[in-house]
């Protein structure tokens, strides 16, 4: 959160306001676009090493924790479209926020794959066998049939067809959403939020690499998809619906999921109203610097006067207790 510093007249006042849209908006780009660069990357050059899923899987969760904890302040860390999508529906952001956040994932997503295109070496391509830079890019795409890892590593003896592939994009995505909402609720006040969402991450993929390449990021599909540029009759482009379908729905059944089941009930709801505000108030720091107030001088002659005055009121109060010991 923002600061703003203000010393006036010897009051100095600590505010914090919330951040303007633009700056969610280069936080959510930049966010997708480091996520996509260590995902994407590490499929494109996976002819080159032996790490597998379990690279994948590693940089995805490290890419995320490190845009998370650089800028997760500023826009909640999404970094995919279906997590903003069931922010919205768990009511969190408003819709026009939620379309904003989709096209600055887009952005940040497609300038990560574009950065890699045009990076990736042409004498390698034609080591590794490739006519082209998109066919370098066939490592990468989201895909189900023909253009599943599983096809590709039986050599084209299984497979997994369209609807196991969506079942299983639809839980792991649902799975995902929920784990954000719920370390991100703020009653939970878990400061390793990040961490926890990156390690699903990690572990979805790994369950999901050998079906369809782990989505769950409508955003990094759309990347990989556009620059592998195969939009033929069974190409890999014309599969990218279901990895727009499924997260989303996926993250839809997340987030009422956690509506009906983790919602503030309205009594509680305005109990952490009250203490929210409480919070504010007290972090809102006043200094103010007093001058102290003048002291006058007294002058010696009057100091010496007024236990003279003193003594001459207590003489009055003494005659008495004389008169009554004559009469005695």
């Amino acid at each position: 959160m923002s600061q703003d510093l203000a010393a006036t007249s010897g009051v100095t006042e600590v505010e914090e306001r919330s951040p303007s849209l633009l700056s969610r908006l280069l936080a959510e780009t930049f966010g997708t676009f480091l996520l996509t660069l260590v995902i994407v990357g590490v499929l494109v050059y996976s002819p080159l090493n032996t790490v597998g899923g379990l690279g994948v899987a590693l940089g995805g969760a490290f890419a995320y924790i490190a845009g998370a904890a650089t800028v997760g302040r500023v826009s909640g860390a999404h970094f995919n479209p279906a997590i903003s999508l069931g922010s919205w529906l768990s009511g969190r952001i408003t819709v026009s926020a939620m379309f904003s956040y989709w096209g600055a994932q887009l952005v940040g997503a497609i300038l990560a794959a574009a950065v890699l295109f045009a990076t990736v070496p042409q004498p390698l391509l034609a080591l590794l066998g490739k006519e082209n830079t998109p066919d370098a890019f066939d490592a990468a795409v989201n895909g189900f049939a023909t253009h599943s890892p599983l096809y590709l590593q039986t050599q084209g003896q299984a497979q997994f067809d369209w609807l196991p592939a969506l079942l299983v994009e639809v839980i792991i995505s649902a799975i995902l959403v929920g784990v954000y909402l719920g370390v991100n609720d703020r009653r939970s006040r878990i400061a390793y939020a990040p961490v926890a969402v990156g390690s699903a991450i990690a572990a979805l993929t790994l369950v999901s690499w050998f079906v369809t390449n782990a989505g769950m990021n409508p955003a990094r599909s759309t990347a990989a998809a556009l620059f592998a540029n195969d939009w033929g009759g069974d190409g890999s482009g014309r599969q990218l619906w279901l990895f727009w379908l499924a997260p989303l729905v996926g993250a839809a059944l997340a987030a009422l999921f956690y509506r009906a089941f983790a919602s503030v009930e309205p009594e509680e709801l305005e109990l952490d109203e009250i203490d929210e505000e409480d919070d504010d108030e007290a972090t809102t720091v006043v200094v103010v610097a007093e001058e102290p107030a003048p002291v006058a001088a007294v002058p010696a002659s009057a100091a010496t006067e007024e236990p003279a005055e003193k003594a001459a009121e207590a003489e009055p109060a003494a005659e008495p207790e004389k008169k009554s010991d004559e009469k005695a």
